[in-house]
């Protein structure tokens, strides 16, 4: 599986960073930065950032 982040929705608010800080951050310019891959061991913590994302902008895709 991999994470998809729908630019057109995402805001930049960073919840998911809070959420999934290893996968999820916001740069200085407080621009969304994302990694598509991630370790099955944070599946938990990217259905977290999926959940708490107020504009629903996170999927996860196989």
């Amino acid at each position: 599986m991999k994470i998809f982040v729908d630019r057109v929705k995402c805001q930049n608010h960073g919840q998911c960073a809070i959420s999934a800080p290893t996968n999820f951050e916001l740069d200085d310019n407080g621009e969304l930065r994302y990694q598509e891959a991630f370790d099955e061991e944070n599946i938990g913590d990217i259905e977290d950032a999926v959940d708490s994302c107020p504009l629903q902008a996170i999927t996860l895709k196989s």
